[in-house]
């Protein structure tokens, strides 16, 4: 049964380990309606943001020794919202955030939606609707679904590359 997102957020500063996302999307809402987004556009690169809270809390886990990753799966050549994603990335420090080809995804068998995996035990799927709106998420414990996102994460890392590397071969490229 899916949830507010505002529900699930006390996770990111609980989890010990390891927080894990997985991004299949072209792009998201809540970046296009953003003033960040919309400078990007214009050809303003998003500039880093040390303190807004979600790289405070990235900052606060790594000290704790937590660590956040994510796979970004991207098009070819990128959408708008994933090139400003991968933008973004280079301005956020304290995660490592990779991207994966979609053709790379498909051979994969990679799911087709976005989750969040919480120290290899928790899993939260997004529901996302046509526009790009997250409309609510849900909290999975079931072993074999948390074991089946454990399984798409630990394919996808090792062929995934560092957002930083690709973001600057496609701005070269634009």
């Amino acid at each position: 049964m899916p949830v507010p997102f505002e529900d699930i957020t006390h996770l990111f500063s609980e989890f010990e380990h390891t927080a894990f996302r997985l991004e299949t999307r072209r792009g998201y809402a809540s970046d296009r309606a953003g003033a960040r987004f919309q400078a990007f556009r214009r050809g303003i690169a998003p500039a880093p943001d040390p303190d807004n809270p979600w790289h405070v809390n990235v900052r606060q886990k790594a000290e704790q020794g937590a660590r956040f990753s994510r796979v970004r799966i991207i098009d070819q050549p990128p959408t708008d919202g994933q090139r400003f994603l991968m933008a973004a990335a280079a301005a956020t420090p304290g995660e490592d955030i990779r991207v994966l080809a979609r053709a790379e995804a498909e051979r994969l068998e990679l799911p087709e939606f976005d989750f969040w995996l919480f120290d290899s035990r928790t899993l939260v799927r997004f529901h996302i609707d046509d526009q790009d709106v997250t409309t609510g998420v849900e909290v999975i414990d079931d072993p074999a679904e948390v074991l089946a996102a454990c399984r798409a994460r630990d394919r996808a890392w090792p062929l995934a590359a560092p957002s930083g590397d690709v973001w600057a071969q496609v701005r070269s490229s634009v």
